[in-house]
């Protein structure tokens, strides 16, 4: 029998899916646990129609994570530290602070979960960090440590 998956089922499928399995396994189990639907022409025409609006949902997600990247490719931001005298800051820069600085320079809002360092930062200069979008789009952003 084949049903369309409502939602993600382990060692079966992902949502929107189109899988064969067997009756009583989707007449017991699937079909009243709400995870699928039989898959009559009805049911297949709007899961067409969820897949379209989901992939130019996808598209738009896309376009906007490339002129994200772009805009932050394009020159070093520049990150405020605490100096002592011997030149080394006081602490280290955290991503709180790159994505504090991204949102003042650049003009975007980006979850500092998503940023991570690649080196630590304690004293003055050049360093970079990398930024996760999720769905394999990652960038690395420079940004120079000067002295506040």
């Amino acid at each position: 029998m084949q049903v369309i998956l409502i939602q993600d089922v382990n060692n079966l499928g992902g949502k929107n899916e189109l899988v064969t399995v067997k009756n009583g396994y989707a007449r017991n189990f699937l079909i009243p646990g709400k995870f699928a639907v039989e898959a009559s022409a009805t049911n297949l025409k709007i899961r067409e129609e969820k897949l379209k609006v989901q992939a130019k949902k996808e598209a738009k997600l896309l376009a906007e994570i490339k002129e994200v990247i772009a805009k932050l490719q394009d020159g070093a931001l520049k990150v405020g530290a605490k100096v002592g005298t011997s030149g080394k800051i006081f602490g280290s820069v955290t991503s709180v602070q790159i994505s504090r600085a991204i949102n003042e320079q650049k003009g975007y809002e980006i979850d500092r979960r998503r940023i991570s360092i690649l080196d630590d930062v304690k004293e003055l200069g050049s360093y970079k960090a990398s930024i996760d979008f999720g769905s394999g789009h990652v960038t690395e952003v420079e940004f120079e440590v000067v002295a506040e």
